[in-house]
């Protein structure tokens, strides 16, 4: 980041008008002559990801203090080196262009892509998505582990007799990961859990107590607490990664629309595509752990 900067001080000189770049801009450092503005600053923390595209940066702070200094130290640097002719090398040209054209294509898309991203299609494009969804079914459980089969049933004993089933995990679950809150696992769907487990839930109603039943970590008993429809994310949520999908069918399109115009000639062969797989040896999936097991 900080040599992309020094190569952009270096392409801006010393010669620009001293008026502000942006309206209600205002003048923070002066460096040889040129102006250091407030958005300069906010552009650099921007950069670094100290603050987001939208936030303020308050010009009294700490944080914008601290991101002038090394504005200014950037325009010191910039400055030294055009002095000393390193600007005009070959491959300080070629660094420069490249860093230029990076530039002109995020401002392309500025202006063509992110410019047409607005809460109507990012409202249109969360209702479609909520229209297609096919929530699933969330099922909260509560574990108690033990080591053995008799162990187990011993456990099943105890509630059959009217035992608390949050008291009996606490007492004789071995899955430490939950037995101090009561064997609680939370709410999740069948797809996620271990095949075990989602076979003895899938049709247990709220209230049953299932098992044991033989796992990976030891011999399982559930409750089931509660069944209820996963609840799809909220509009605020879903916004990031909405606008991240605009943003990339905006970029697609514009390249393909560039790229149909455009003469591109490719002087090297594409690379051989890796050969198919046998059909006799798909890829072996990795098993969820299960609750409990060593991570």
């Amino acid at each position: 980041m900080l040599a992309a900067t020094l190569v952009l001080a270096a392409c801006g000189g010393g010669g620009e008008a001293d008026r502000p770049p942006e309206p209600g801009d205002r003048a923070v450092a002066r460096v040889q002559g040129q102006t250091v503005w407030a958005s300069d600053v906010k552009r650099e923390a921007v950069a670094q990801g100290l603050v987001g595209e939208g936030e303020p940066l308050d010009v009294t702070s700490e944080l914008f203090r601290r991101v002038l200094d090394e504005v200014v130290d950037q325009k010191l640097l910039a400055r030294e080196a055009e002095r000393r002719g390193l600007d005009n090398s070959p491959l300080a040209q070629r660094r420069l262009q490249a860093t230029k054209e990076r530039i002109l294509g995020d401002m392309l898309v500025e202006n063509e892509v992110n410019g047409r991203i607005n809460d109507q299609r990012v409202e249109a494009l969360y209702q479609e998505q909520l229209r297609l969804a096919r929530t699933s079914e969330e099922i909260r459980v509560r574990l108690i582990l033990s080591r053995t089969r008799p162990e187990a049933e011993a456990v099943v004993g105890l509630l059959n007799q009217g035992a608390a089933f949050a008291a009996v995990a606490q007492e004789r679950s071995i899955d430490e990961a939950t037995r101090f809150s009561g064997g609680d696992l939370g709410y999740s769907t069948l797809d996620v859990m271990p095949e075990a487990y989602a076979n003895a839930l899938r049709t247990a109603p709220p209230g049953a107590t299932v098992g044991p039943f033989q796992t990976e970590a030891g011999w399982a008993v559930l409750r089931v607490e509660d069944r209820r429809r996963e609840s799809p994310p909220t509009l605020e949520q879903a916004r990031p990664q909405i606008v991240r999908y605009l943003t990339y069918e905006g970029v697609r399109r514009l390249l393909e629309d560039l790229r149909g115009k455009a003469e591109v000639e490719m002087l090297m062969a594409a690379p051989p595509s890796a050969p198919p797989e046998p059909a006799s040896a798909p890829p072996a999936a990795t098993p969820a752990p299960a609750p409990g097991s060593a991570p």
